[in-house]
């Protein structure tokens, strides 16, 4: 029996699309069609403008518009590049965005009101991306401290008792860098503090991706976590180095979404499973290895990432080099449809609000299972790849290994969860 994967990706090749840098070709659609819609199917908004931040992978929603995709599917679409999240959260929030590429935990966030911003229901019907972040480091810390958080402690320490701190960066605060940064220093026994900043061995600031190079290369901090290319380029600035890819801190993890505003999905059902069936072409392709060199030319464009594309390719391939003498092909590179990849399962809504608590960004026990369902919003998902005749691999409330051993049981007592961690800042 052939894999979801394998004959969707047969299914993609074969009936769908015959891709090319600029465009994709059709053939054979009904006279009543409206793209891949039928007319009564269209959807109800089909100008969208959707938000992307400076990313590798953001590459699903760009091939999608570069290849015509959306086109397919009756969305007419115009891609905006954000200055930084915050700046892609207040624009769906007013509804100039109507979709966007998005940390996974933002919209959690922003159905919570948390991060200093007002309480907007948002939803995830669709993760973009597995793996593929990395924390870095400075250059002087080369050949001190590797994968080992434990490895930094001391410096850490030395730092705080000087009244001078380390500084490390991530790209938002209740993100996905943030937390994976955060889980990384606390099982090193460092603490990155609470959601205001008390109780920190370090200082722990936010930083939009595109600036992070810059800013460790004029000193401002010791070691960030961000996405692709800005760990590669880090390296090639001869800048710093890569400590942990995000992958071996948690395997297969999700990391971005295609987020929208909870209401506009609500009034905009074709709308959102349009855009779902086009990111589900584009993933198809982009996990074809072979059209990962095609994948770093359209999307190093000026409008884009705007990066060298080799500075974007190898990482993409598997191909790491760490920038202190580790050099290795890992197969847990990033992903974009492969392994259920696009699947919103319940149960990372559910660890990231544990993470939440843990870190002091709620008061108080949270409703974790009722968040979690109203922001993972799996009907949509599943309502949009039945029409497509997509098997995918369904939910999983399988538990999560993470790199220190620990385990997370979906099934399991969240708040207890939450509370085990010997670094925390549980508050109420």
């Amino acid at each position: 029996m052939n894999s979801p994967t394998s004959t969707t990706r047969r299914q993609f090749l074969s009936t769908s699309v015959k891709a090319s840098a600029l465009g994709l070709l059709h053939a054979g659609l009904p006279a009543n069609w409206l793209g891949a819609q039928s007319i009564s199917d269209a959807p109800e908004t089909p100008n969208i403008n959707f938000g992307i931040i400076a990313l590798t992978d953001c590459s699903p929603i760009v091939i999608a518009h570069e290849m015509g995709l959306f086109k397919k599917y009756g969305i007419n679409s115009t891609i905006t590049k954000g200055a930084s999240w915050a700046a892609i959260r207040d624009s769906l929030a007013n509804g100039d965005l109507q979709a966007t590429h998005m940390l996974l935990g933002m919209p959690i966030a922003s159905t919570m009101g948390l991060g200093g911003a007002p309480k907007i229901p948002m939803v995830i019907p669709w993760i973009l991306n597995r793996n593929g972040q990395s924390i870095s480091l400075s250059k002087n810390l080369k050949g001190k401290v590797a994968a080992d958080p434990k490895a930094l402690k001391p410096f850490v320490d030395a730092a705080k008792a000087s009244g001078n701190p380390m500084t490390f960066a991530m790209t938002f605060p209740p993100g996905t860098h943030a937390m994976w940064l955060r889980y990384w220093l606390a099982a090193g026994g460092i603490h990155p503090g609470d959601a205001s900043g008390a109780q920190s061995d370090i200082s722990l600031i936010t930083i939009p991706p595109p600036q992070m190079v810059a800013n460790m290369q004029v000193g401002k901090m010791d070691g960030f976590c961000v996405g692709e290319p800005w760990n590669a380029k880090t390296i090639a600035d001869d800048i710093g180095f890569t400590a942990i890819n995000t992958q071996d801190i948690w395997k297969d993890h999700p990391e971005k979404a295609c987020a929208f505003r909870e209401d506009f999905a609500e009034k905009n059902p074709k709308t959102v499973k349009a855009i779902l069936k086009a990111l589900h072409e584009a993933s198809v392709w982009l996990d074809v290895m072979e059209n990962r060199v095609q994948q770093a030319k359209i999307v190093s464009a000026p409008t884009y990432i705007n990066c060298p594309a080799e500075s974007i390719l190898l990482r993409l391939q598997g191909k790491y080099d760490m920038g202190d003498g580790r050099k290795f092909r890992d197969p847990n590179y990033m992903i974009y449809s492969d392994r259920n990849c696009n699947y919103p399962q319940v149960k990372y809504g559910l660890w990231w609000v544990t993470q939440l608590r843990r870190w002091g960004f709620t008061q108080g026990a949270p409703d974790y299972q009722g968040i979690a369902k109203k922001v993972m919003r799996t009907d949509l998902y599943e309502d949009a790849m039945k029409e497509i005749n997509y098997q995918h691999g369904g939910a999983s409330d399988a538990p999560e290994a993470f790199f220190d051993g620990s385990t997370f049981d979906p099934k399991a007592d969240l708040e207890s969860y939450a509370a085990s961690f010997a670094v925390k800042s549980l508050k109420g």
